[in-house]
C-alpha cells in the first residue's frame, strides 16, 4: 500500500533591504507595525555592539510597550558555535519566549548568522530581521538567507537557509568600526566586483581609501552595488544548487586559512588571501590575465588586506583543511574562478566549479 503526500507550495520569501543612516528608529517602528509578527522580541547582539547600538534599540522597544529581551554573546568568530546557539535558545526559553516571538539580530556577521539560525529552529521557525552594523555583514552575512555555525573541523558546516523579514544597513554604524573591520568588509566587496560587477571594481580602484573616511557617497555606492550583486545571484539560485556557488569566490582557501589561523585572521583577511590564491591559479589556467591578477592583488593591498599566508600557518595542514570545504565532491577539490574582472567561469550547464588537483593548489600556496 502506498499513500502519496502532496506538499507542493509556492513560498514568497521576498524582503526589503533598507540602506541609510540612523535607521534604529525606523527598525523600532517596523517592529511596532508587525514586522516580526508580534511584540515579543529577542534582541541578539554581541559584547561590542551591545553598548553602541543594541541597548538603544532595546530601550526604545521597551518604552513603546514591546516585551523585548537582550541576549548578548561574546564578540568574535569563536562565538559562532553550536554551544552558543544552545545558550541563546535556552536563555530565550528561560525568559518565556515561545512560538509567538521574533528575533532581531543587531551586529556583524557572527550575530546575524547565529541569530538567523536560532530563528530558523526556535519553535520550528520564528521571523527575524537583521540590523547590520559592519561593512562585512552589510556586504555578505546579513543578506541572502545563509545562516550557520562553525565546527572545529571547518566554518559554516551546520546551518540552514532562512530568509529575514528585512535587512537594515545603517552606514552610520561603520564610523565606530576599527580600520581592520572596514578592511575585512572590503574583502567581500572586492569579491563582488571580481565576480559580477566590473563597474564596482573600477569604482573601488578610484575610491577605496575614502571608505576608511566613511565618505557618505562612496559608502552608499558600495552598499547598493553589494546588494545588487548578491540579489542577482540569490534570486536565481536561493539554495546554492549551482550559480550561487560563485559567491564562494576565494572562500575555499579563505575558510581553510581562517580555521587554520585559529581565527587570528578576520574573515575578510582570510578571504583576501583566498581571492589572491584563486586569481593566481586562475592566471595559470588562463582565466585571468597577468594584468587582471595584479589589479586584484593591488586593490586588496590598498584595502589593507593580506595577500600572503602567514608563516605561522602550516602549509600541509592547510592543504588538508581545504578538503573540509562544502564544495568538495567525492574527495575532489572544486574551485570557483573569476573570468577576467566582473564575470565568473562556467564549466557546463549550471556548473560554476572546476575540479582541482591537490598538487595544483599546493604549488600556488607554497609560493604565497
Amino acid at each position: 500500500m502506498k499513500f502519496s503526500v502532496e506538499l507542493k507550495k509556492l513560498v514568497d520569501d521576498s524582503y526589503d533591504i533598507e540602506i541609510g543612516h540612523a535607521l534604529a528608529e525606523e527598525c523600532v517602528n517596523d517592529i511596532l507595525n508587525g514586522l516580526l509578527g508580534g511584540r515579543h522580541i529577542a534582541l541578539v547582539t554581541d559584547s561590542n555592539v551591545e553598548k553602541l547600538y543594541a541597548e538603544g534599540i532595546y530601550r526604545s522597544l521597551c518604552e513603546k510597550g514591546v516585551d523585548a529581551r537582550l541576549f548578548v554573546i561574546p564578540a568574535g568568530e569563536e562565538s559562532k558555535t553550536r554551544a552558543m546557539k544552545e545558550f541563546v535558545e535556552d536563555s530565550m526559553l528561560e525568559a518565556g519566549f515561545r512560538r509567538d516571538c521574533g528575533v532581531l539580530a543587531v551586529g556583524g556577521g557572527v550575530v546575524t548568522d547565529l541569530a538567523g539560525f536560532v530563528a530558523g529552529t526556535f519553535g520550528r521557525g520564528v521571523p527575524f530581521a537583521n540590523f547590520a552594523t559592519t561593512l562585512l555583514s552589510a556586504a555578505d552575512a546579513s543578506i541572502g538567507g545563509k545562516t550557520a555555525v562553525d565546527t572545529p573541523l571547518a566554518t559554516n558546516l551546520i546551518g540552514m537557509f532562512n530568509q529575514p523579514k528585512k535587512v537594515y544597513i545603517d552606514i552610520d554604524t561603520w564610523k565606530t568600526l576599527p580600520k581592520e573591520q572596514l578592511s575585512s568588509g572590503l574583502a567581500e566587496t572586492i569579491k563582488h566586483g571580481c565576480l559580477g560587477d566590473a563597474e564596482l571594481f573600477a569604482y573601488l580602484e578610484e575610491n577605496i581609501e575614502k571608505v576608511f573616511e566613511c565618505d557618505t557617497t562612496v559608502c552608499e555606492y558600495i552598499s547598493k552595488h553589494n546588494c545588487e550583486v548578491k540579489y542577482r545571484v540569490v534570486m536565481l539560485d536561493e539554495r546554492e544548487s549551482g550559480l550561487r556557488e560563485v559567491l564562494n569566490l576565494g572562500h575555499t582557501v579563505g575558510r581553510a586559512i581562517e580555521t587554520a589561523s585559529d581565527y587570528r585572521l578576520l574573515h575578510g583577511e582570510a578571504v583576501a588571501i583566498g581571492l589572491a590564491a584563486q586569481a593566481r591559479l586562475g592566471e595559470r589556467l588562463g582565466f585571468v590575465s597577468t594584468d587582471e591578477r595584479t589589479r586584484v592583488e593591488k586593490l586588496l593591498e590598498r584595502a589593507v588586506l593580506p595577500i600572503k599566508i602567514p608563516n605561522y600557518i602550516d602549509r600541509s595542514k592547510l592543504l588538508d583543511k581545504l578538503y573540509t570545504d562544502k564544495k568538495v565532491r567525492d574527495g575532489r577539490l572544486r574551485f570557483v574562478f573569476q573570468k577576467g574582472i566582473g564575470q565568473m567561469m562556467q564549466f557546463g550547464e549550471n556548473n560554476y566549479a572546476m575540479k582541482i588537483e591537490r598538487e595544483q593548489i599546493a604549488e600556488i600556496l607554497e609560493n604565497m
